[in-house]
């Protein structure tokens, strides 16, 4: 599943670093924690490895909802 805006392949490039253990974990914040605790290196790859060229700064939750 490709990232649906530029803040989720943000967050989930910097809970990626921490699973790698090139970040330490206690920096994450917010949803890049939940990322972190709730998702395999392999999902997080792919949401981080998302071209940002296209997408949207943000995408709000009520849009989420509508899949």
């Amino acid at each position: 599943m490709p990232a649906r805006s530029k803040a989720q392949q943000k967050a989930a490039g910097a809970a990626l670093s921490a699973k790698r253990g090139e970040t330490k974990p206690d920096a994450l914040v917010g949803a890049s924690r939940e990322m972190f605790d709730s998702m395999s290196e392999a999902e997080l790859e792919e949401l981080a490895s998302t071209s940002r060229s296209d997408l949207p700064d943000r995408v709000d939750d009520d849009e989420d909802d509508r899949d």
